[in-house]
């Protein structure tokens, strides 16, 4: 998974798009922390917004 926030968000919006219902789901998954991604993405001022099912 990418540590550069830009790379992850383009990563992780793949991801939800393709392979995932929800961050819940992807993180259970992939086996990471759903904050810890989510406070790297608040970094570069997204979030997470469920009804789209993407950070925004």
């Amino acid at each position: 998974m990418p540590n550069d926030p830009v790379m992850l968000l383009s990563y992780i919006n793949t991801q939800l798009r393709d392979n995932y219902e929800s961050l819940d789901e992807l993180s259970k998954a992939l086996l990471v922390d759903k904050d810890t991604i989510s406070e790297k993405l608040k970094s570069i001022n997204y979030t997470y917004d469920k009804e789209k099912n993407k950070f925004v």
